[in-house]
């Protein structure tokens, strides 16, 4: 892991400083910036999403999806904890602090928007950082691969509908176009052309070196993926500064359920593989894939449902804020505790 990823939540702390001293001095730029949408999708946002999900999406491999049977524990686990505990949980916990916890902290309106960009992170696991918190706890790479790509497949069929399920229990309309809009723009299409690069960068080599050429290629675009990351923060935080600066602890009443939440889940899956006896290098990738969120997409889905100035992008931001030094902390919980789970076994 580089500094520059180590150190990633300094660098989006910084931009949120920027963004709100931005939106403070040029309010008409970031007026202009919003109008630029077409059919409830902000153009420059929509460029900045790509480049941040487009080299995560290169990275992953769906032929090793043919290996899911050899080892299913470990992805019974992910697909249980990420699709049938963890959106809900979120849901959940949003209803409880806004609606009640928080009730006379916060307006009932601005609940709502903060209850939906919860469920916009609880609805999407983790597809690229998972490989760098695997990394750091000497996870199984293939394994993780194997978790990553059925993750994205599922959520390509199960995000919108889960989303929306959430959206309209908690009494929030549910815009279904512009809903199936940022699935397609944000997920299938970079999908396709992460998937399109990678066959043409490994098509006329043999594996070993489609993977080294693969590994070039995401390691040049990578810049623009965290460039894109960073942009999107000060573009977001532009629009949200004057709440920031009328409310500053709202920063931590939306961290409050966000940091519950991920520590939460993590027990649970850490907690499941442990029990199940599911070796230490497929656990640790296992438990962090459900902790941690695909933030890139929740910003873009957040920004096209309800704009860029909603409570619901900023919740959605604040979850990058949160989740990196979460996640490093859980990546040290799990290297300390190695000794408690078995060896490798093929049958896990």
């Amino acid at each position: 892991m580089s500094v520059f990823d180590r150190f990633l939540s300094l660098w989006v702390a910084l931009c949120i400083v920027a963004g709100v001293v931005l939106g403070t001095l040029f309010p008409g730029f970031f007026q202009t910036v919003a109008g630029w949408e077409y059919a409830s999708v902000n153009l420059v946002v929509a460029a900045l999403i790509w480049a941040m999900v487009y080299p995560m999406m290169v990275a992953v491999d769906f032929s090793s999806l043919r290996h899911i049977h050899k080892r299913p524990k470990g992805l019974v686990i992910t697909i249980v904890v990420n699709w049938l505990i963890k959106p809900f949980t979120m849901a959940a916990l949003g209803v409880l602090f806004f609606k009640h916890v928080f009730a006379d902290l916060i307006a009932p309106a601005d609940a709502e928007q903060y209850i939906a960009g919860l469920i916009l992170l609880g609805a999407a696991p983790c597809t690229a950082m998972v490989f760098i918190w695997s990394q750091l706890t000497r996870g199984d790479a293939n394994y993780t691969l194997v978790q990553v790509s059925l993750n994205d497949v599922i959520m390509i069929f199960a995000f919108a509908p889960i989303v929306a399920l959430l959206l309209g229990v908690t009494d929030i309309q549910v815009p279904w176009q512009t809903l199936l809009l940022s699935v397609a723009l944000y997920v299938v299409i970079p999908l396709a052309a992460g998937a399109a690069t990678r066959l043409i960068l490994t098509s006329r080599t043999n594996a070993a070196q489609g993977d080294a050429a693969v590994a070039r290629f995401t390691g040049i675009v990578k810049p623009f993926s965290i460039l894109g990351l960073l942009a999107t923060v000060v573009l977001l935080f532009g629009f949200q500064g004057h709440v920031i600066l009328d409310r500053p602890l709202l920063i931590a009443l939306i961290a409050a359920p966000l940091l519950i939440q991920s520590y939460g889940i993590f027990v649970i899956a850490y907690g499941a593989a442990w029990m199940w006896r599911v070796p230490h290098n497929v656990a640790a990738p296992c438990a962090l894939i459900g902790t941690s969120n695909f933030f890139e997409l929740a910003v873009a889905v957040a920004i096209g449902l309800f704009g860029l100035n909603s409570g619901a992008a900023l919740v959605t931001v604040v979850g990058v804020l949160v989740e990196v030094p979460v996640m490093l902390s859980l990546v040290a919980f799990a290297n300390r505790t190695r000794n408690h789970f078995p060896a490798s076994d093929e049958r896990q």
